[in-house]
């Protein structure tokens, strides 16, 4: 008997895909199979960047595939392929960047910069062409955390180039002023310094942007949730009653906006002892599933409050990229690839493929 495309394709709904939950030819991912004989080759391309894991797939169908009587060799090429995805409407695309993630948080000083620098650096890793823009205006910090000391450059006195570090491409105020030079702006001037941050950079072909926003709902954030093109939002939080507290008034913001939710990350949700490895709940424990149970989104990924994370941010080598082998690299690059698959979920932006329709007066 000889094989056919049918076995192969009712093999492959059998198997799982261990980011999304789905099979693969429920999620289309299975493009291409050729049959020559007894010997099977195809074509895994993924909606989410994973690099880091692509081997393990291409096994996962080779072996499934392997274990049909009429199979000898197989051949699985497994690639990504990132598109753009809708963001709210009347909201102008940024040229250059297919998708926008903002990372936000109700409340200061729950390590949602951090959370965004290793969120952008373990996409990268992943095999993704990523960049992040530090909004934080008053207090920028990506350009310590990302080890950047430079000036962005401009060819046309118009726009400026994005800095480059760990494969990533950054801009920040951070880089067009002093690190001790207070920004004493209202919220106008601070939202048009954003919008030009965001607008006048000269982003090459991304797949990802990040944005890194200033803690908080007020003015500023809600003119930005309006003003930038958001595919969706990750809010970050502690365990903590107060912190969780705010960060649903952020999450309900972003609501507000037509902005989806791609889900919560939880940091400090335990401490490790530096000396003896002793890990507790000092800031609470449950508190970001809880809230995930409540408006019905993703805990995208939990991290402990460790004291190397601090040391590496500080000294502008990221977790990531200092110890990718290491257990808390995997949970951001686990993080990046949930945040991935949510967004690969979402609806498609066919924005560019309709023609502007003009009315005149004839």
């Amino acid at each position: 008997m000889s094989l056919s495309e049918l076995q192969v394709q009712t093999a492959l709904k059998e198997i799982v895909d261990p980011n999304t939950g789905k099979d693969f030819v429920a999620t289309k991912s299975v493009r291409n199979i050729r049959i020559d004989g007894n010997s099977v080759a195809l074509d895994i391309v993924l909606g989410y960047p994973a690099k880091t894991i692509a081997a393990d797939i291409q096994k996962l169908v080779t072996d499934k595939l392997k274990t049909l009587p009429e199979v000898g060799s197989v051949f699985v090429n497994v690639t990504s392929k990132i598109v753009s995805h809708s963001v709210q409407r009347g909201v102008q695309l940024i040229p250059g960047v297919k998708n926008i993630i903002a990372v936000a948080s109700g409340k200061g000083g729950v390590g949602k910069s951090t959370t965004a620098v290793n969120l952008a650096l373990a996409l990268a890793a992943e095999g993704a062409q990523v960049g992040i823009l530090d909004a934080d205006i008053y207090g920028p910090s990506q350009p310590q955390m990302l080890g950047i000391t430079a000036r962005p450059e401009s060819a046309d006195g118009k726009s400026m180039e994005p800095l480059e570090r760990y494969g990533i491409q950054a801009m920040s105020i951070g880089f067009l002023i002093d690190m001790d030079t207070p920004m004493v702006w209202r919220g106008p001037m601070v939202t048009g310094a954003l919008e030009q941050l965001l607008r006048e950079t000269n982003w090459r072909e991304l797949d990802y942007l990040v944005i890194d926003l200033p803690p908080g709902t007020g003015d500023i954030q809600l003119t930005l949730s309006q003003k930038v093109p958001v595919t969706g939002a990750v809010i970050v939080t502690t365990p903590q009653d107060i912190a969780l507290l705010d960060a649903r008034k952020g999450l309900k913001m972003f609501e507000k906006v037509g902005v989806p939710i791609v889900g919560i990350v939880e940091n400090m949700s335990t401490h490790i002892c530096s000396k003896c490895g002793h890990e507790e709940h000092i800031f609470g424990a449950g508190g970001g599933e809880q809230m995930c149970r409540d408006y019905n989104v993703e805990l995208l990924g939990s991290l402990p409050l460790d004291i190397k994370i601090r040391e590496q941010t500080d000294g502008g080598m990221p977790t990531v990229v200092a110890e990718p082998d290491s257990k808390i690299a995997g949970v951001y690059r686990q993080i990046a690839r949930r945040t991935a698959v949510k967004l690969s979920e979402f609806g498609l932006d066919h924005s560019s493929k309709f023609p502007n329709i003009v009315i005149q007066n004839t």
